[in-house]
């Protein structure tokens, strides 16, 4: 019998080493990177490539790519270079049609970068995603004209209007996904939502920016609905809308679903602008839980901490823990609410169901708040009174101060609300 045979030099070495990261450049599939031809077919074939050969790193390097939207795939990662721009093409054709997560038999329009059912994805970089938005922004007026606003009337601007008919592309929508990353890169003119996580599990959003003009209409940060163990960190996001939302469906169909937004941190974050700094609601139907936001700055949003529902929602919003916050030039530090929209008549009565929305065991600590027009409000409704509010260890600087209405166990403690003409707060808990 022969001796084994022994492997000495490079040969030892070469069978010791890990295997080379499978890389799949997109311009090796056809991109060109020059900001003018649509790279969509190109950015495609490599995401495709990556996952048939069982995962890996789909890689833009520097240039500009003009897409449609993109598909993930599990077990592949998309990084955008430093030095990369991805600019969303402006024609609704590029971005085809997909059924709603919440399976009500609606029909809306692709996000630029989607993913359904897929594990183990990321997005990151330190290259820029361009929503081209702006385009889009003119549509939605169009299609839904304010009071001044000019309305369609010639054929052209008809056809800009239709386009919105399904919706706006979102930058970033992964839908009943798992262990999802997007890191690093810089989000800016998103069409309406940037990010937006649906009946998805651990979800990490770190270290992105986030840059939508104000006013530009719908395009919130980011809008975790339904999921479970989310962690944003270390991110500024300044958006036309509201900068990070919690939400989980909406009405009937929320609470048929059944699946709340839970176990949800946000650490470490700029809020700049937009119309909430973190935002609980209005669709919260199948409920909010388990949320703690700390260590966060917000700096001219139009409010502060925001939760928002109304009758007919339903589902409970608990458990939630707000500390170690700075608040400049504020709107309403505080805005807890059950009238997001409507209002009661007086003589009316109101009975519990299922529509009857509920919070409760909320915690807000160690914040400081200057330049607010208004201190904040807590506004329950009849039926169903809002409790277990605690605040402590508060300062406010505002032009008014606080109300409290139909509320119960509001505790303040080591509270300081400053005004104008002294401390005001009215927590008395009389009727509105």
């Amino acid at each position: 019998m022969s001796a084994p045979r022994v492997l000495t030099g490079l040969a030892a070495l070469a069978m010791c080493a890990p295997a080379a990261p499978r890389v799949f450049d997109v311009r090796d599939y056809g991109a060109a990177g020059d900001g003018v031809r649509k790279e969509t077919a190109a950015i495609q074939k490599a995401v495709d490539a990556c996952a048939k050969a069982g995962g890996g790193t789909v890689v833009v390097p520097a240039g500009r790519y003009l897409t449609g939207a993109i598909d993930l795939r599990s077990n592949c990662a998309l990084d955008i270079d430093g030095g990369a721009k991805v600019l969303a093409s402006p024609d609704p054709k590029d971005y085809p049609l997909r059924d709603s997560p919440w399976n009500d038999g609606r029909k809306e329009i692709s996000a630029l970068i989607y993913g359904d059912g897929v594990e183990n994805v990321a997005v990151r970089g330190r290259g820029t995603v361009d929503g081209q938005g702006q385009v889009w922004w003119k549509r939605q007026r169009l299609a839904n004209p304010k009071k001044n606003d000019p309305k369609p009337t010639t054929p052209a601007e008809l056809a800009e209007a239709k386009a919105v008919a399904n919706g706006r592309p979102h930058l970033i929508k992964i839908v009943r996904s798992k262990h999802v990353l997007i890191d690093g890169i810089t989000l800016v003119n998103s069409p309406s939502w940037t990010v937006n996580p649906v009946l998805c599990e651990f979800v990490r959003v770190n270290g992105i920016t986030i840059l939508n003009p104000v006013p530009s209409p719908n395009t919130d940060g980011i809008n975790p609905e339904a999921c479970r163990n989310v962690h944003i960190s270390n991110s500024v996001i300044d958006a036309g809308d509201d900068c990070v939302t919690l939400k989980s469906g909406k009405d009937e169909l929320g609470r048929r679903m059944g699946r709340p937004d839970e176990n949800i941190t946000i650490t470490n974050c700029t809020m700049l602008r937009g119309h909430g700094g973190v935002v609980i609601g209005s669709e919260m139907s199948g409920g909010v839980r388990n949320v703690t936001v700390s260590n966060c700055v917000f700096q001219g949003t139009e409010r502060g901490i925001r939760i928002k529902s109304q009758r007919g929602r339903g589902g409970v919003v608990e458990g939630v823990t707000v500390s170690n916050i700075v608040m400049q030039d504020v709107g309403e530090a505080f805005t807890i609410t059950m009238f997001y929209q409507g209002s009661d008549k007086p003589d009316d009565t109101y009975q519990v169901n299922e529509g009857t929305p509920r919070f409760r065991d909320i915690h807000l600590s160690n914040i400081t708040a200057r330049g607010s027009k208004t201190a904040g409000q807590i506004t329950g409704i009849k039926e169903m009174p809002i409790e277990g509010i605690t605040f402590s260890h508060v300062r406010i600087q505002a032009q008014k101060g606080f109300v409290c209405r139909d509320t119960k166990n509001i505790a303040f403690d080591d509270v300081v609300i400053s005004t104008p003409e002294g401390v005001q707060s009215d927590c008395s808990n009389r009727p509105r």
